[in-house]
């Protein structure tokens, strides 16, 4: 509501469209989200944490392709956006491109070292290769940094 208001209040306020869309996708309403992440973009097109969150939506609806363009946007946006990077992973994991996802997780922890979800997802893609060793060593290594066995 607060968001609502706030939107009410200043139609251009790209902030109140983001955050209402982080909100809409909390709440699994992806479909609102991206409406309101195309919104935020529309007014401040240069938003990579926007395009990165409208990507996740698209892939909360399985359509992964729509989720890498915004990623890759986002990527061209901010190239230091390791979120961007490991989200993009994931979608390349999901469409079986264990390959490609490994080298965005490769990126996203050459960019953040301390980046958990990115050794945890890497972990994943090697294991779905049957590369066991580098698989249990980034599966360690998120163990390290969040004190939860993955």
């Amino acid at each position: 509501q607060d968001y609502d208001r706030a939107i009410q209040i200043d139609p251009q306020f790209a902030e109140a469209y983001y955050n209402r869309g982080i909100a809409y996708s909390d709440l699994g309403d992806h479909q609102r989200a991206i409406q309101d992440y195309d919104r935020a973009i529309q007014i401040d097109p240069q938003d990579a944490h926007a395009y990165t969150n409208r990507g996740n939506a698209y892939s909360d609806l399985g359509d992964y392709q729509r989720a890498i363009q915004d990623y890759d946007r986002a990527i061209q946006i901010d190239p230091q956006l390791a979120a961007a990077y490991s989200n993009r992973g994931v979608a390349y994991s999901d469409l079986g491109d264990h390959q490609r996802a490994i080298q965005d997780y490769d990126r996203a922890i050459q960019i953040d070292p301390q980046f958990a979800e990115a050794y945890y997802n890497r972990g994943l893609a090697y294991k779905a290769l049957g590369k066991t060793a580098q698989a249990e060593a980034d599966f360690k290594k998120y163990e390290e940094l969040t004190g939860q066995k993955p």
